[in-house]
């Protein structure tokens, strides 16, 4: 039988190791933790970490880089409306790698700003932007040292660079100055994977391709070629592109709307927006189905969907009447909704207003897909972010985010346009 001393040293024993374990678990509680480091797999798909395409150039060319004082304003701006990833075009230009180094900046000053980067590897065939004839079947010479600057940023900045997008619409073949055949996207792409396998690069580095919907095996059976599907199986998603908008105009089976007596003409634009984005589904669905086909089964993402404001082009007053920042601001917001509902990410082209993209036609529909204009003005998608002052204080070229039209729904109204009254409307599931 166990003496009464016996048990005292025992209880003893017991309540001084309880006191050092309560002294330790204080002691874990009140130091740093370390936050754990997020990759590609954690953003994707993830609502949490909204997207968008960014460029942020201000002039009517490229040669006139922004500076970072400049990218630090539109990264500010952007983080402040939820933006956590951001998708760049190419290497070949400062913008990127000056991205970056803002970023870091940023970061290095405000623990809690968060931003990454799905980093673009501009892909080329032969000839292309040269003046002679594209050759289609072959690629250019400057492929190879663009992946390498693409690698090369990856490992200097592997806490902001989460992906590689190798090309961006290399692969329709209606991008006829410089798209590729699938097996040289393949290429790159199982250049980067072995790297990864080697050591070479984060092994949680995704890597992608980032093209038209039909390029991914969704559209025309032309694309249907066995180095596709192999590229299917090679990268680790898919991100594909789709435009309603530009079909308003090329292949309008979903655009319009019915004329019942009973609809207001708001209504019918709502109509109208509503088939819009039920035919961007309909190509994200194709693409879908085409991998499966294959017996693939890998995450899909949107690596490309917008809408203009303004077009005195195909998609204008004088063409299919879908441009103004009224339906803007719809597809805007629908297409953001079923995303995040479907865990798809959307790299939503784009963030800002840029004009070197139609620099002779200042009334392109390519200069004015942002959700804000080049000088800062917040569009109507954006304008109950400003009723909720998410950017006091933030400027842009030393402008203050206010919104367009001074505010004044009833003026741009004036501005919108009904689209056409069809009979019948079709969207292909």
């Amino acid at each position: 039988m166990r003496t009464l001393k016996h048990i005292s040293k025992i209880l003893l024993v017991t309540l001084l190791m309880m006191s050092c374990e309560s002294e330790q678990k204080k002691k874990a509680s009140s130091e740093p933790q370390t936050k754990k480091e997020v990759t590609a797999k954690d953003i994707l798909g993830n609502k949490d970490y909204v997207a968008i395409s960014y460029g942020g150039y201000r002039t009517k060319t490229r040669e006139v880089q922004p500076t970072i004082t400049e990218l630090k304003d539109d990264m500010k701006i952007l983080h402040a409306m939820g933006i956590r990833v951001l998708r760049t075009y190419n290497v070949q230009l400062p913008h990127a790698a000056n991205l970056l180094k803002a970023i870091r900046e940023l970061k290095n000053a405000d623990k809690n700003f968060e931003m990454y980067v799905m980093l673009g590897a501009w892909i080329d065939c032969k000839y292309a932007w040269t003046g002679q004839t594209p050759d289609h079947n072959q690629e250019s010479e400057q492929n190879e040292e663009e992946i390498e600057r693409a690698v090369a940023l990856a490992n200097q900045y592997p806490d902001i660079i989460k992906i590689i997008a190798v090309g961006n619409e290399a692969m329709v073949k209606w991008a006829a100055s410089y798209y590729v055949q699938p097996n040289v996207i393949l290429k790159w792409v199982n250049h980067l994977q072995n790297l990864k396998k080697e050591g070479k690069l984060d092994k949680d580095l995704w890597v992608t391709s980032s093209d038209n919907f039909a390029s991914w095996g969704g559209g025309d059976t032309i694309y249907h070629v066995e180095d596709l599907n192999k590229l299917i199986k090679a990268v680790d998603y898919l991100s594909i592109h789709t435009y309603p908008m530009h079909d308003t105009h090329y292949n309008p089976v979903f655009w319009g709307t019915v004329d019942d007596g009973k609809k207001s003409s708001l209504e019918k634009i709502d109509y109208a927006m509503e088939k819009a984005k039920e035919y961007a589904i309909s190509q994200f669905d194709s693409v879908h189905n085409y991998m499966k086909s294959l017996g693939v089964d890998k995450p899909i993402h949107i690596g490309e969907t917008g809408w203009a404001s303004y077009s005195n082009g195909h998609y204008g007053d004088t063409g299919s009447k879908a441009t103004d920042e009224y339906k803007e601001a719809i597809y805007y917001h629908s297409i953001r909704e079923w995303s995040e509902n479907n865990e798809v990410s959307c790299f939503y082209f784009e963030a800002f207003d840029e004009i070197w993209k139609d620099s002779r036609n200042p009334g392109g529909s390519e200069n004015h897909f942002g959700l804000f204009t080049i000088d800062g003005k917040a569009k109507y998608a954006l304008w109950n972010l400003v009723d909720e002052d998410v950017f006091k204080g933030l400027t842009r070229d030393g402008n203050q985010i206010v919104k367009t039209y001074n505010g004044i729904k009833d003026s741009l109204l004036l501005e919108v346009q009904l689209p056409p009254v069809k009979a019948k409307l079709v969207v292909d599931h």
